[in-house]
């Protein structure tokens, strides 16, 4: 199983498809950072599987890996805005889709570091698309909305994971969480064929 996540892991690094086609920000306010992964399915998909992941890890994992996203997001905001460059970026947001999806339908149980080192790889990629795509001005603002509604849509896999867990009686909701992962990943085939 930890073979397979691994090829998944390098296929989609290998991937020359776009999951952003350009769109930039005239407006770089706070509002256009928020609205921003609202409106893509890739950045939904991916940020929805993390928290849906952490919730199906449990303990720490509930607040490490939605922190390590995040943190790892706003860093590789930065690194955009610095100027700097990072090879395949639009390929590992595509393949965080499927990644994500797959650590989900397989139930994966990797130590926490390695499961926060997973979904930070691809926060630094999905923050450096964000930095490359905001317009003139506020980068504060715009980083600040686009982390605030990554922030939530993590609350939210983590909210809808815990309660499939909890109301569920465990083994029926991590199935279900199970066909979620594996919806996920079908998302995200789709869209590497769109």
């Amino acid at each position: 199983m930890k073979r397979l996540f691994l090829s998944a892991i390098l296929t989609a690094a290998a991937s020359p498809l776009w999951a952003h086609p350009g769109h930039d920000h005239a407006d770089a306010g706070f509002g256009a950072g928020f609205s921003h992964p609202l409106h893509g399915a890739d950045h939904i998909l991916a940020m929805v599987a993390v928290g849906l992941w952490a919730a199906s890890v449990g303990g720490r994992a509930l607040w490490a890996l939605p922190a390590a996203f995040v943190g790892a997001m706003v860093m590789g905001f930065g690194v955009a805005l610095g100027g700097m460059t990072l090879p395949l970026v639009e390929p590992m947001i595509l393949g965080s889709v499927i990644v994500l999806g797959l650590a989900l339908a397989l139930a994966m149980r990797l130590s926490l570091a390695a499961s926060a080192a997973i979904v930070a790889l691809f926060g630094v990629f999905h923050g450096f698309a964000h930095g490359q795509e905001m317009g003139a001005g506020g980068a504060a603002a715009f980083g600040a909305g686009f982390a605030l509604a990554t922030a939530m849509l993590h609350a939210g896999g983590v909210a809808l994971g815990a309660t499939l867990v909890r109301e569920l009686e465990g083994r029926r909701g991590r199935l279900i969480m199970r066909g979620l992962g594996a919806g996920a990943v079908l998302g995200g085939v789709v869209l590497a064929l769109g």
